[in-house]
């Protein structure tokens, strides 16, 4: 990991893999392929940067203990190869986010980042920031990251309002994982905050060149694992700026995300997409998710073999 580097560009939100045995009863996670995960995504879609245990990674349907399993393995497969380590430690339970936050900072995790609670629900900006707050400190040193995902979470507490004066509360605070769709609070956040060496990281991958417009950082997202070239070729394209080229490459990967979306998608279908594309086995998904249909995956795999990239790959 580089320690002190700015947060920025792409960031992969990680699929936890699972072994099956066949029935719903019994999936473990399968540390053994972190490795050549880690290879993959370095090597293979030039990104390096992870985000363990969030969403995609099925982080709250995992026990105290494999989450734990998990931020380990990546940081210790990730040293010398990966940029950032995040580490989302968000849980329902504030001592287990505690734990969690205790945990990552002592393997020596680049950041931690934190969901808002969405069973009992902060009401306004101070409960929300006093649950951070409370997490935050048990990993004094370690960069910290709000994760802001309202159509998840049910919290639809503004993050300009929650940003206002968030330093003086929270020292370590870093930044953002901004997966909503209102470009007009992400805009205000970014504007507002231009002194703070704040990263903006947006998690809508078939907005981002939308979110890129306004000035975010980078970006957290399923996608990255499997067109993180591609959209590494976007971000190229839009710092040039060579914009109609960007467009290309955002318009093709919405047409694959509208394409799934319509057959449904989510985080089972993200690790078929994913297995099929990098040959590494992720594995089903826990319930009460259930796995990709056959055919899901053979309409998936061949919508995404007919895209005719810009970069004739």
């Amino acid at each position: 990991m580089t320690p002190g580097k700015k947060l920025q560009g792409l960031v992969a939100a990680t699929i936890t893999p699972m072994t099956s045995d066949g029935s719903f009863h019994f999936r473990q996670i399968n540390l053994s392929v972190i490795r050549q995960y880690v290879d993959y995504l370095v090597s293979e879609q030039n990104v390096k940067n992870v985000f363990v245990n969030g969403t995609t990674g099925e982080g709250l349907s995992l026990n105290i203990q494999e989450r734990k399993q998990l931020a380990e393995e990546w940081v210790c497969q990730g040293k010398d190869k990966l940029d950032h380590v995040i580490i989302h430690v968000g849980a329902l339970s504030l001592p287990e986010s505690q734990e969690l936050a205790r945990h990552a900072a002592d393997i020596g995790a680049s950041g931690i980042a934190v969901i808002a609670p969405f069973f009992f629900k902060p009401t306004n900006k101070d409960e929300l920031i006093a649950f951070l707050q409370k997490v935050a400190s048990e990993a004094p040193v370690v960069p910290f990251y709000y994760y802001h995902i309202p159509p998840l979470t049910g919290v639809k507490i503004r993050v300009e309002e929650l940003l206002d004066g968030i330093k003086e509360q929270i020292p370590t605070f870093q930044g953002v994982k901004f997966s909503d769709t209102d470009l007009l609070d992400l805009a205000q956040c970014i504007n507002k905050n231009e002194r703070e060496q704040f990263a903006f990281l947006y998690g809508v991958d078939e907005q981002l060149l939308s979110a890129l417009a306004i000035g975010a950082d980078g970006a957290v997202g399923s996608t990255y694992n499997y067109l993180g070239r591609k959209t590494n070729l976007m971000l190229q394209a839009f710092a040039k700026p060579d914009l109609a080229l960007a467009r290309k490459y955002q318009f093709l990967t919405g047409a694959f995300l509208n394409f799934v979306i319509k057959l449904g998608f989510g985080v089972a279908q993200t690790k078929a997409v994913m297995t099929f594309v990098s040959g590494i086995p992720m594995g089903p998904p826990r319930l009460p998710l259930v796995d990709a249909s056959e055919e899901f995956i053979l309409k998936a795999k061949a919508k995404l073999d007919s895209i005719v990239w810009p970069d004739g790959d």
